[in-house]
Formats: C-alpha cells, sequence, structure tokens
C-alpha cells in the first residue's frame, strides 16, 4: 500500500514516540522488578529474622527437644500461620541438619523433606534481563529466602521462607498499569501532535499541489500564495515564475497553432494524415471535396480503390517508413463511387517519426499543377496590368502638361482681351451720356470671355480626373505601425465639423479611450475614414445622426463602422459604389470611394456596405488588430 508523504510523516513521528516510550517503559519495568525483589527479599529476610529470634527465645528458655517446643510455641506458630499474608511469601518453615520440616506455615509439611529450591539472593544480584526473565516465565517458581539457626557454636536447623515469582509478577504488573496507560496516552498524543503538525507543514505541499493540477488541466496564470520566508515561500515564488512562463508560452503556442490551422485550411495543396494502420486521421478543406463524407476514421482498403495512385504512395510509405515522391498522377482520389479528377497533380508522402524513431503518422499532399498553370498566368497577367498601369500614368503625365499649358494660355487670351475692353480717358458727351453708353463694349468680346471661362471650367475639371487617376494609380509606400482607431477619429472630427454645422449633422464617437489599436498607416487611414465621414455627412442634406464605433472582431482583427440616417443608397447602384469615376453626386469626381477601397486592401482589410433607401447605410470596416503595448 502506497503511503502519503503525510501518513508516513505521522508514522515517523509516532515511531519515534513509541520507540522512546518503550525503552523508558522498560528501564522502568526494570527498575520495578529490581525493587519488587529487593521487598520480597527484604521482607522474607525480616521474617526470617523475626522466627529466628523468637526460636532462640524459645530454645534457650527451655529444656527438651528444641524442635518440639518450637513446633508448640503459640508465638512461633502464629508467626508461621501469618507469613502466607505477605505479598509474595508463599509460607515458611523450620527445618533440621537432615532437611526434615519441623514447624511450618503448612502443618501437612512438618516432618516430610522439603525440596531444594533457588535462593531469592541469587536472583537479587542476576542482570534486570534475567530477574525479568524469572518473574515472568510461564508457570512461575519459588523462590526462598534461608536463615541458618546456630545455638551457640553449632547450628542446628535453618529457616526457609518461600517467595512466588508469580506473586511478584502481580505485585510489577499493579506497579506497571499506570505506566502502560500513560504510554498509551502518549502515544495517542503523539500521534494528535503529528497529524497537526503534518497538516502545518505539508499545507505549502498541498497547495503547491493543487497548482500543478491547475496547470495539467490547461489553466492560464496559476499562481500560489506562499507568504513565508523558508524554502517553501522560496519555491512558491519559482512556481509563479514557472507558471507565467508556461502561461506565455501556451499563448505562443496557441496562437502558433492557430496560425498553423489556417494556413493548413487555406492551403491551395490537399493534405490528408493517416496513421501507422492506414488509417484517414485528417483532411483540410482543399482534400474534403475528393473523400467520402465520412472518411475520417476509414482505412485506406476501404476509402481508396485498387490502383489509386494516392493509395498506392501511401501503403509504400507505410511500408518502407520513407517518404516518397513527388511523382505525377491524373486520377483522382476517393472510392469507387466517387468521380475521379483527371487534372494532373503531384504527389507526395512524409513519414513522420516519433522521439523514439517510431512511424507516428503519415503525411499526404497533393498538388494541383492545373492550379499552378492559373497561378502563372495570374502573375503574368498581373505583370500585364502593372506595365498598363505605368504606361496609363504615363500618360496622364503626358495630359497633365499640355493642359497645365492651357490653363496658362487661357489666363493670357482673358488677360488680353479684357486689356483690350478697358475703355480710354476721354470727357462726358454734351448730351450727359455715361461712359459704357459713350463706349459700348462689343458683344463679340463678351461672347469670347464666356467661352473662355467654358474652357478653363472644364480644363480644370479634367486636371481633377487626371490627378485622382494618379493619386489612384501612383504606388504608395506603407508605413505600419499600431495605430489607435479613437487617435484618427479625434483627427478627422475637426475636419469635417464644417460639413456637419452646414447639414445639422450630430456626430458620435463609441470608441473607448485606450483602444483598440490597429496595424496600419496612419495618414492613409485618416484619409480613408474622412472620405467615409464627409461622404455620411452629405448623405444627410436635412441633418440626421453620423455614428462612429470601432471594436474587436473575430479573427484577430478590429472593427470600425460609420452609420449615418441618410438617403440612403439604391440597390442598383450597391456593387458599383467602389468602382473608379462612379459617382451619383452632380459636382462628384467618383474617385473617393474608390480611394477608400484601395486604401483598406493595401491594409489587408475589408470594407463593406449595408444601405437601405431613406434609413442610411452603415460601412463595416475590418483591419488587423495591432499588439497593444
Amino acid at each position: 500500500m502506497r503511503l502519503g508523504i503525510k501518513a508516513k510523516q505521522i508514522a515517523a513521528v509516532t515511531a519515534i514516540v513509541g520507540l522512546a516510550v518503550v525503552a523508558l517503559s522498560a528501564m522502568h519495568a526494570t527498575r520495578l522488578a529490581r525493587v519488587v525483589l529487593h521487598e520480597s527479599q527484604a521482607r522474607g529476610q525480616l521474617l526470617a529474622n523475626t522466627i529466628f529470634h523468637r526460636a532462640r527465645e524459645v530454645v534457650v528458655s527451655s529444656n527438651g527437644d528444641p524442635f518440639a517446643l518450637l513446633r508448640s510455641d503459640p508465638g512461633l506458630r502464629a508467626m508461621l500461620e501469618s507469613s502466607i499474608y505477605g505479598e509474595s511469601v508463599t509460607g515458611a518453615a523450620i527445618l533440621d541438619k537432615q532437611g526434615i520440616v519441623r514447624a511450618s506455615s503448612d502443618p501437612a509439611q512438618e516432618g516430610k523433606p522439603l525440596e531444594a529450591r533457588d535462593d531469592l539472593a541469587s536472583l537479587v544480584a542476576a542482570d534486570s534481563a534475567e530477574q525479568l526473565r524469572v518473574i515472568y516465565s510461564q508457570d512461575g517458581r519459588t523462590l526462598e529466602v534461608q536463615q541458618p539457626m546456630v545455638l551457640g557454636d553449632e547450628p542446628f536447623g535453618s529457616i526457609r521462607i518461600g517467595v512466588s515469582t508469580v506473586l511478584m509478577r502481580q505485585e510489577l504488573d499493579a506497579s506497571l498499569r499506570p505506566a502502560f496507560n500513560i504510554a498509551l496516552a502518549s502515544l495517542l498524543i503523539a500521534v494528535i501532535v503529528a497529524g497537526l503538525l503534518a497538516q502545518l507543514f505539508l499545507r505549502p505541499i498541498n497547495v503547491i499541489r493543487s497548482g500543478l493540477t491547475r496547470l495539467g488541466k490547461g489553466e492560464f496564470g496559476v499562481t500560489l500564495d506562499l507568504n513565508r520566508d523558508d524554502e517553501f515561500g522560496e519555491l512558491g515564488t519559482f512556481f509563479n515564475a514557472v507558471s507565467q512562463q508556461l502561461s506565455a508560452d501556451r499563448s505562443l503556442l496557441a496562437g502558433q497553432k492557430a496560425n498553423l490551422q489556417s494556413a493548413v485550411e487555406h492551403l491551395e495543396d490537399a493534405v490528408a494524415l493517416f496513421n501507422p494502420s492506414g488509417e484517414l486521421l485528417f483532411s483540410n478543406p482543399a482534400m474534403q471535396p475528393k473523400l467520402p463524407a465520412d472518411a475520417i476514421g476509414r482505412a485506406l482498403q476501404g476509402l481508396l480503390p485498387d490502383g489509386d495512385p494516392y493509395r498506392a504512395i501511401v501503403e509504400e510509405t507505410l511500408a518502407t517508413r520513407t517518404s516518397r515522391g513527388p511523382i505525377q498522377a491524373s486520377a483522382g482520389i476517393g472510392d469507387q463511387e466517387s468521380i475521379p479528377d483527371p487534372s494532373p497533380t503531384l504527389l507526395m508522402t512524409h513519414a513522420i517519426e516519433g522521439t523514439d524513431g517510431q512511424l507516428v503518422a503519415v503525411l499526404l499532399v497533393s498538388r494541383d499543377l492545373s492550379y499552378l498553370s492559373r497561378m502563372q498566368s495570374t502573375i503574368a497577367y498581373s505583370r500585364k496590368l502593372v506595365a498598363l498601369g505605368r504606361l496609363t500614368a504615363g500618360i496622364a503625365h503626358e495630359v497633365k502638361n499640355p493642359l497645365n499649358a492651357m490653363m496658362i494660355h487661357l489666363e493670357l487670351l482673358r488677360t488680353k482681351i479684357n486689356r483690350g475692353l478697358r475703355p480710354a480717358a476721354v470727357p462726358v458727351a454734351a448730351g450727359g451720356l455715361s461712359l459704357a453708353e459713350a463706349h459700348p463694349v462689343p458683344r463679340a468680346e463678351v461672347d469670347a470671355l464666356q467661352h473662355v471661362a467654358v474652357i478653363e471650367s472644364e480644363i480644370r475639371r479634367l486636371d481633377e480626373v487626371v490627378q485622382g487617376f494618379l493619386k489612384f494609380t501612383r504606388p504608395e509606400d506603407l508605413r505600419l505601425q499600431p495605430v489607435r482607431v479613437k487617435d484618427v477619429f479625434d483627427e478627422i472630427l475637426p475636419i469635417i465639423a464644417p460639413e456637419t454645422e452646414k447639414n445639422s449633422v450630430r456626430v458620435t464617437v463609441d470608441a473607448a479611450a485606450g483602444g483598440p489599436w490597429v496595424n496600419g498607416d496612419a495618414a492613409m487611414l485618416r484619409q480613408a475614414f474622412l472620405n467615409l465621414a464627409i461622404n455620411a455627412c452629405q448623405a444627410m442634406p436635412n441633418g440626421g445622426t453620423l455614428r462612429l464605433t470601432c471594436g474587436p472582431a473575430p479573427g484577430n482583427r478590429v472593427q470600425v463602422l460609420f452609420e449615418d440616417t441618410g438617403v440612403g443608397i439604391p440597390a442598383e447602384h450597391l456593387s458599383k459604389i467602389f468602382d473608379l469615376y462612379f459617382t451619383t453626386k452632380d459636382h462628384g469626381t467618383g474617385i473617393g470611394l474608390s480611394m477608400v477601397y484601395r486604401i483598406i486592401q493595401l491594409h489587408d482589410g475589408e470594407v463593406e456596405v449595408e444601405s437601405s433607401k431613406d434609413r442610411g447605410t452603415t460601412f463595416r470596416v475590418l483591419l488587423p488588430r495591432a499588439n497593444e503595448n
């Protein structure tokens, strides 16, 4: 049975206390045994001396048979009979020199020889272990205290006092019982104290174990509150540092896993993963259309028909444990009921091994060569578009230069016409005619000035178109950095103030002071937001509300909304509003929303529009979220 640290600590403390109690109890028992033996010896010696003195008085004061006198003396008889009431004395007897009992506490023994017994003095002189062994022998023994009887110079008998080890054992047990109870109480107290100490000392370990359990379950930011100035406090500090590092690593791994999963899901290559048994574990969206609906978990034999190149290359990789390919194949993947894909593909496999060198899985990759051809065509087409854009930009520059020259010459022409129309300093006619009546302006010159104004207006409009086209086609250098949307809102509000006051528009901003932040070019985002805000204000000629909001969006992006309560956009125009030069305004250029769309695209973002006639329009801009510092 496995014991925990708490149980081991309680057992250790209890064992130490138990050993101490046993040792002290053994010492106490040996001392009590020695005391009991000495007391029994002293008791027997005292009784023997008392009998001896009485016997000597009887024998000395009378004539006749001394043993007969001793048997008949009532005082001596009383002493012999009272000896059996001693705590460990079993009897007393007076023997002659031949060992025959002449007087005894047991009259039945008189006239009989008394068997020899061990002397109590030898046991008193023995060591403690021998004393305890004799006292606690199973059947018990009777020892003797002997006192010789001497009349004059000649001994004529002896006094023997019997002492029982059974009676001494009972006396010793009675003395040891309180000590035994104290020992049991000490052990019980030791267990309780050990449990309390274990609970106190092991609490940090329990806290650390709980923290490790929470870490094992995947919790983030687990910390331990061990405010101690010992090793456990240092361990708690180290645990908190490790926990923070693990949380940071897990967050990083989670982001990398999400990025990897997103990358695999958006791969143009078809990817499938098989286990060592040939069962399908995973397939990305590019592979799924080529597989049955219940493909996950199915083996190659039931998933792919015989002779299928996909099955053949996977089985070969499983057999050889080595990566294969790339090889070109034209057959499709799927069961017998699936429709083969005739497009040429490249097949390759990768044998994935574990740390022990064993095969873990086989990765199958199918690359559509026709897609590569389309990509190459798209790249070539893009290059042509870039070249065409450069050509048109050059043409626009070439158009702009004559326009500037035309504007200069028109201004010169206007100046000359005005100079020719200036009247000379002549006196007023006698009839009192005015200066205009005296020198009327020719009608041809007035018409010429009007034509000049029309030509100038059209040239300016054409210049604006060319300028917008150049802005749209000129490559922009993005300076991406963390930009707070609230700051961009604060910058455009003063700029649109004249437009809002003109149309009686109320502007509300719903954005937290601390964020969110986007990854973008502040100047270009300010231009895009300004165009959207001005368009919204112009869509509310009779007043309304413009609401600017921002907040987090799925996919680690930020959502920016421009909501107005204006006239709305007709449904037939919604698909054209981002087209270059498309406008529904009388004096619009059709470049503003096109520039907004291009700026958001350059930021790897999205822009969407929802509109209802006479109820308002909402532009929704999605931008990549920046790491907030």
